[in-house]
């Protein structure tokens, strides 16, 4: 069940106190010290990492560009008070919480509050956070490397959290994988 605030705040986001249960995903802490990694291309705001994922994420984007792959950061930390504020708005342009619920976390459930998650997209992607990324030479990059830097995928299709299909979604799991 969920503790304190996330119970009042998810009741007033119409969310299941059970969520985080049936769901699978547990609550989520918030970074406590973060660094810039990059600016977002599409608006400029600041993209910040945990410092050992922002250390990780160093070392995978240059092995990339070693092998000639670019690797567009697009996101990464979003503070429970934004994750709020998005889902908040998709419910005010009407968007029913049941379909939003497969596509965002609910506030305290999403990996992107420890600063160990970012999003990746192609820099020849015209759309970015589209499932059509897995399409491209970036992504099949990241699924033969990226667990070597200790990123992983968070949400493959038929994910046992139920959150739609998210390729540009890597989590840092704190630990390099083995070749």
């Amino acid at each position: 069940m969920a503790k304190g605030r996330y119970a009042r705040l998810w009741a007033r986001l119409g969310i299941p106190a059970d969520y985080p249960r049936t769901r699978g995903l547990p609550l989520q802490r918030e970074a406590p010290r973060l660094v810039l990694v990059a600016r977002a291309p599409d608006d400029g705001k600041a993209i910040r990492l945990a410092p050992r994922a922002a250390a990780a994420w160093r070392r995978m984007q240059a092995a990339a560009a070693a092998d000639g792959v670019t690797l567009l950061p697009l996101s990464g930390f979003r503070s429970v008070a934004r994750q709020t504020a998005i889902i908040r708005g998709h419910l005010a342009r009407g968007r029913p919480l049941a379909d939003l619920l497969r596509y965002v976390a609910a506030p305290g459930c999403s990996e992107h509050h420890t600063g160990r998650a970012i999003d990746i997209g192609s820099p020849d992607e015209r759309a970015h956070f589209e499932a059509s990324f897995d399409r491209t030479r970036e992504f099949r990059w990241l699924r033969r490397h990226a667990g070597r830097f200790g990123f992983r995928l968070s949400y493959p299709r038929r994910n046992p959290h139920r959150i739609g299909y998210e390729p540009w979604h890597w989590f840092f799991v704190g630990r390099l994988a083995r070749r």
